[in-house]
């Protein structure tokens, strides 16, 4: 007979809450989620199933952050109880070399008008 004090065989591991982000051109996802303590980063956005929905979507080489932080190794990074992953789409142009041509562009119709 097992005695209140008695080690138990069965473990339990901790579960904790996440939420996982995406957000596509035309609709947005919200997940909220339980992983196992310590689960990484890609192992949460991936246990989501975030990824079923939208086919494009390549979760195994997206960047992923945390709250509006890129998350620079998301296969060794533990997420923490409420942490929000946000998955990130490619960008389709680089915003430094898109301001670049539009101040470049500003300042030829400026030269044209003066």
């Amino acid at each position: 007979m097992l005695s209140a004090s008695a080690p138990s065989r069965c473990t339990v591991e901790p579960v904790i809450e996440i939420e996982v982000v995406y957000a596509a051109v035309d609709r947005q996802v919200l997940r909220a989620i339980s992983v196992a303590e310590g689960v990484t980063v890609r192992a949460a956005a991936q246990a989501s199933g975030v990824d079923a929905e939208f086919p494009e979507l390549n979760l195994a080489e997206c960047p992923l952050g945390i709250f509006g932080k890129v998350v620079t190794d998301a296969d060794a990074h533990a997420v923490q109880a409420g942490d929000r992953i946000e998955i990130y789409r490619p960008l389709l142009a680089d915003p430094k070399e898109v301001r670049r041509l539009r101040a470049a562009k500003a300042a030829e119709a400026k030269a044209r008008n003066s």
